[in-house]
């Protein structure tokens, strides 16, 4: 079994390297970027049976920052 889980920052949080992906896109003549957000990718190897609310819970605990980042899960 695996999941994917997916984390970006809340929106209104600060995202510097989203900025700086933003500006150097900029200098590589890509002028159409108006915005940029850098997030993270995680997939998870997980035994079978293994709960959504334990996945859930991993999030919380560790793999997300829940006071600025917002998570999904999704069952590959």
């Amino acid at each position: 079994m695996k999941a994917r889980i997916t984390i970006t920052l809340k929106p209104g949080v600060l995202d510097p390297q989203g900025r700086a992906i933003q500006n150097a896109l900029g200098g590589l003549g890509f002028a159409g970027v108006v915005g940029a957000r850098q997030g993270k990718l995680i997939e998870l190897d997980l035994a079978d049976g293994t709960s959504e609310a334990d996945i859930d819970a991993m999030c919380r605990q560790l793999l997300a920052n829940t006071v600025i980042e917002n998570y999904r899960i999704e069952l590959l």
